[in-house]
């Protein structure tokens, strides 16, 4: 059950969202295009970060690129 505490988990690293123009959903309200996000959680498919309503969300990978650490 580790939805249920996903937004207190310790940052895994950060993305930077590169668009947010999906050919499905919309996402454009949840998702700003040079924001920086944390990764709270990843799957092969997506990463699961807390977006602009302040909530756990399921994105692609396809809407962001990794942040090199320093």
């Amino acid at each position: 059950m580790i939805h249920k505490d996903w937004e207190n988990r310790p940052t895994m690293k950060q993305i930077k969202c590169v668009h947010a123009n999906a050919k499905k959903y919309i996402v454009n309200n949840k998702l700003t295009p040079g924001k920086i996000y944390n990764v709270k959680n990843e799957t092969e498919e997506f990463y699961f970060i807390i977006d602009n309503s302040e909530r756990i969300g399921g994105f692609h990978k396809e809407y962001f690129e990794e942040v090199a650490q320093s």
